[in-house]
């Protein structure tokens, strides 16, 4: 198959809905063979329908460590290697400051921080030379938004560990950048985005809309190609310029 993409392995954790199936779909369109992970297998199987046959469901919770090793092992043992990753799994609630409990804060920190530094750091001995790591951060992470601060601080710290992890990976080929989307409509986002607050969202945005999934994917496709070969620890922003104002 043709494509950008064509002939690599990519895993897209968090990857059956929202932003996550927006880039797997893309992914596959472009000649991936696709792996997506969640937590619930029924939206695996509409995921796998939506993207097509290139795409492998393996049904895991990326803060469980046990789940991802045995994720890894399904690849090792099925392809063997993976040339894109795009940890995307993440996990969203509001709690505003005085009232933030530990669950809240566990929560957040497990998937967003823990969940995706385990993610990549099993993932190395599978990545490939010349391999991908996209890592989903938000404009949050240089922006402040009431009653977000757990959530925002965690996308702050994927973006310093991309910044770290270039470092670290110094000589073997493996390029780590940050996609950090801004207003999105996304399944996820649903209960907190009335219309009025979706309107007034879109009013922000120097674009005037909010973004999409495919927003998304299309510029994931661009940081796991070839076309970003030199570039390594940026930070992407695909906000309609809401970030920049």
């Amino acid at each position: 198959m043709n494509g950008r993409l064509a002939n690599k392995v990519a895993l897209v954790t968090g990857g059956s809905a929202g932003i996550g199936l927006g880039i797997a779909k893309r992914f596959a369109e472009e000649g991936a063979r696709v792996f997506i992970t969640g937590r619930r297998p029924t939206e695996l199987d509409k995921a796998v329908s939506a993207i097509g046959d290139r795409a492998t469901a393996l049904q895991g919770d990326v803060s469980d460590l046990t789940d991802l090793d045995r994720i890894f092992a399904q690849i090792q043992a099925q392809v063997g290697h993976i040339d894109v990753l795009a940890a995307n799994a993440g996990f969203y609630e509001i709690g505003a400051f005085g009232e933030i409990t530990e669950e809240h804060f566990d929560n957040t920190f497990n998937v967003n921080v823990r969940g995706l530094l385990f993610t990549v750091q099993k993932a190395l001995p599978l990545l490939t030379r010349g391999s991908s790591v996209i890592l989903t951060g938000s404009m949050v992470s240089i922006k402040g938004f009431a009653a977000c601060s757990v959530y925002n601080a965690t996308k702050a710290a994927v973006r310093s560990f991309a910044r770290t992890w270039i470092v670290d990976l110094k000589g073997r080929d493996i390029r780590i950048n940050v996609l950090s989307p801004g207003y999105t409509d996304t399944p996820g986002l649903a209960p907190f985005m009335t219309d009025d607050v979706k309107a007034a969202a879109a009013a922000s945005v120097p674009l005037g809309r909010l973004g999409v999934p495919d927003d998304l994917g299309k510029a994931a496709v661009f940081l796991a190609s070839d076309d970003s070969a030199y570039i390594t620890g940026a930070e992407l922003f695909v906000d309609g310029g809401a970030a920049q104002i």
